[in-house]
């Protein structure tokens, strides 16, 4: 057993949570140092950070709770945003905090730059949970360590990266430490009520939840003294997701609306849950019994939903097919992962695989024991996120913090031999390369010290991506009085994040028609469309920064399209120049008429 006199006292709980406390501490310290520059400069890199930053700022400006309306994006109506007020309570419980401290901007970098900080601790605390219930009750501290170096996953969690998927990552992994507890009762609530924490959030990791749910209802079917999991599973689901639907759900999400926790999968969390306490109440002592039960609850839930439901059978999103040919199809995360270069699929896949193998082959040595069904369904699932990639790139961060658990296993039991080893090169030098190939990291070497040929035209689109976003580029921009401007799609929430002005658009499906007008504004050969758009926007200012990714996609579409004619200088009598500084990534014009 590795060091067992320096690791005895990791045995009593309490214990274990303190190095938990100080490898949280000490990581999201590293992080907060490290993502320094980007706090000061308020660097919210993704369009959904920007957004749900407007959408706190909103919130305590005296916006309503139910109300979810962006109304600076298509005013003064507003689009309709899909998600909850759940994860905006950190943020602005933050910002009330640190606002009469530090003042309103740094509290708002601050608290922006905290809030993911909490999803962490509960993502490496679910983590480290699972280690020690399915590995080894020693081996959660390996379980972070893999952890950190899943790139994707810690992406989720950058100090900054306040949009919600880091919340629900950490549900996801609080669902499996549920699945992997032996108290089944206790186990069982915890799974239904991380589910419905996520749910209640929004729908992006529900195809994970749905196989984690199916996979507590296979071990019941398996072991019949499961029900108590299995009852406190849907106890917990049901009224889990009927308190999120209650307290978080916004006027526009009391639609039959698909893409978020509505009543269309209100009513199918209650049945389900209403089923899975039946079927762990009820005395199905012969296997025949469960199976049947189980495909009859199957089907009566997927059967009712079809038929109840049949508007949302397909993509959640209901785009057009329009949208999605001009707009959705360019989104890179919703691209199947062999659609991306070398340098993107094998990092990410990496620890994937490595932990699909390593749970494959820790259920194989569980065989015969208590462990051995726990880690089936892990393995499982974490196939299952592994294939999910072939799908959409956006399921890397879920299928590397899965697969953590699996690769925490074959560590463990390489580090086992490596560390005690009488050479000291290979406790040394082994153990090193031991953590390098179950972490995957050794994948993000291979690919940093590729030398890499970039084409001018892509150095030219990376300037603009850094640039444009940034705070000194906007702020001439941000001192002209308020107006709506019509601007790329991409653009629209750090527009609105940064600056008094609103805008037509912003990537969200639900305003599908607002974004279809920005596509045919920059598409359209004739510049009277986008002069139309803009009128009936009320829009005054035209903008837009050359060599931003959204800019590639019109100009290499539509090379003759309004986009291509405005860099080329063709500017039409209906706009007129307005100044910025000669550094400026931006070019910016008025609406005249």
């Amino acid at each position: 057993m590795i060091g067992e006199n320096w690791v005895r006292g990791f045995d009593k709980p309490a214990h274990w949570r303190r190095w938990f406390l100080l490898f949280w501490a000490a990581t999201a310290a590293y992080m907060l140092y490290y993502k320094w520059n980007a706090i000061h400069w308020f660097a919210l890199s993704d369009t959904d950070d920007n957004l749900r930053f407007a959408q706190v700022r909103a919130l305590l400006d005296g916006q309503g709770w139910y109300d979810l309306r962006q109304h600076r994006i298509d005013p003064p109506n507003g689009i309709s945003v899909h998600w909850s007020r759940l994860v905006d309570l950190p943020i602005a419980g933050l910002m009330l905090i640190l606002r009469p401290i530090l003042g309103w901007q740094d509290a708002a970098r601050w608290s922006c730059a905290i809030a993911p900080m909490l999803a962490l601790g509960a993502g490496l605390y679910g983590m480290m949970l699972t280690a020690r219930r399915l590995v080894d009750r020693w081996a959660f501290l390996l379980a972070g360590a893999i952890l950190v170096c899943a790139n994707t996953t810690m992406l989720m969690w950058m100090p900054l990266r306040i949009d919600h998927h880091g919340w629900q990552l950490a549900s996801l992994i609080v669902t499996v430490a549920g699945m992997a507890d032996r108290r089944k009762l206790r186990g069982g609530l915890t799974a239904g009520l991380a589910t419905a924490f996520s749910l209640t959030i929004g729908l992006e990791l529900l195809p994970y939840l749905a196989v984690a749910g199916a996979l507590i209802v296979l071990w019941w079917v398996i072991e019949q003294d499961q029900a108590d999991r299995l009852r406190g599973y849907g106890l917990s689901l049901a009224a889990g997701a009927a308190f999120g639907y209650a307290v978080f759900a916004s006027y526009d999400n009391r639609q039959l609306l698909c893409d978020a926790l509505t009543p269309v999968y209100l009513s199918t969390l209650l049945v389900t849950g209403g089923l899975a306490v039946a079927f762990g109440s009820l005395p199905f002592r012969q296997r025949w019994l469960r199976i049947l039960a189980a495909l009859v609850g199957g089907a009566a839930i997927c059967g009712g939903f079809a038929l109840a439901f049949p508007q949302c059978l397909g993509r959640p999103e209901n785009l057009s097919p329009e949208l999605y040919k001009l707009w959705f199809s360019h989104i890179k995360e919703a691209k199947p992962l062999y659609q991306h270069g070398w340098r993107i699929a094998f990092p990410t896949l990496t620890l994937s695989v490595i932990g699909v193998l390593g749970s494959a082959w820790a259920f194989w040595r569980a065989r015969g024991t208590d462990k051995a069904i726990p880690w089936a369904l892990v393995a499982l699932l974490s196939l299952f996120s592994a294939l999910l990639l072939f799908w959409q790139t956006r399921a890397g961060p879920g299928s590397q913090m899965l697969g953590t658990i699996g690769a925490t296993a074959l560590g463990w039991h390489m580090l086992r031999w490596t560390l005690v080893h009488r050479n000291l090169l290979v406790r040394v030098f082994g153990s090193v390369a031991v953590f390098l190939f179950v972490s995957g990291s050794f994948a993000g070497i291979i690919v940093q010290n590729i030398p890499q040929q970039r084409p001018a035209y892509r150095k030219r689109v990376d300037a603009a991506n850094r640039r444009c976003p940034t705070l000194p580029a906007l702020r001439p921009i941000g001192a002209l009085p308020p107006a709506t401007i019509l601007t790329f799609i991409d653009l629209g929430p750090r527009l609105i994040a940064t600056t008094r002005h609103s805008a037509i658009a912003g990537p969200y499906h639900r305003n599908g028609g607002d974004i279809l007008d920005i596509q045919h504004s920059f598409r359209a050969t004739d510049p009277e469309v986008a002069h139309e758009v803009m009128r009936r926007h009320g829009a005054s200012l035209l903008l837009i920064c050359p060599g931003l990714s959204e800019s590639t996609v019109y100009g290499s579409e539509a090379p003759k399209g309004f986009y291509v004619q405005l860099v080329k200088g063709q500017i039409p009598k209906w706009l007129a120049p307005v100044t910025l500084p000669k550094d400026s990534p931006y070019r910016l014009w008025r609406r005249i008429d």
